[in-house]
């Protein structure tokens, strides 16, 4: 698995070409092979097995996860959230550990873009309550995580959190790239 990332985006329409840019320097597809949707919107190439992605964006950044196998990828702007959605997506568990922290949003957002990351990967969108959706919680940053055979990787910047997930071990680091 190898994540790219970029930042400075002013239209949600770049996260494709950082989609382009990694599938061309990874596995040599340019152009960029059609994409097609699963029934929950999961994006794929069509008629091409084995080279799997996932993209997310939020504000002026995206990732983009590829790998052989499944994958997912999230990230999410650290800001502060409506007081009661905490209460309202996280088991009592995943309240405690927010609560820990010195700062609960850094930590919901990073619970978030777990959760994200998983549903990402299996492709099922949020079809249930994000409070059942059930993620290993991290101890540091850049935490490395282990769950139900998917490994999950936590990743921090400034203003932001991300996570990625798959069955293989996602990557210590991003390759950040300008486009």
């Amino acid at each position: 698995m190898v994540i790219y990332g970029a930042g400075g985006l002013t239209q949600r329409q770049q996260a494709r070409l950082l989609l382009a840019r990694a599938a061309k320097e990874q596995w040599g597809l340019s152009p960029l092979p059609a994409l097609e949707q699963g029934p929950h919107g999961k994006p794929f190439f069509s008629g091409l097995d084995g080279f799997e992605f996932n993209l997310t964006h939020s504000g002026s950044l995206a990732l983009c996860a590829l790998s052989r196998e499944p994958v997912g990828v999230d990230i999410q702007l650290v800001k502060s959230w409506r007081p009661g959605l905490p209460r309202r997506v996280c088991s009592d568990q995943e309240l405690d550990w927010v609560e820990q922290g010195t700062d609960r949003w850094e930590r919901f957002s990073q619970l978030w873009a777990l959760k994200e990351c998983l549903v990402k990967l299996h492709g099922t969108g949020l079809t249930r309550p994000i409070s059942g959706i059930r993620v290993p919680l991290p101890e540091t940053d850049g935490s490395l995580l282990e769950q139900d055979g998917i490994w999950f990787r936590t990743y921090c910047g400034e203003g932001w959190r991300g996570a990625a997930c798959g069955l293989e071990k996602p990557p210590e680091s991003i390759r950040w790239i300008i486009l």
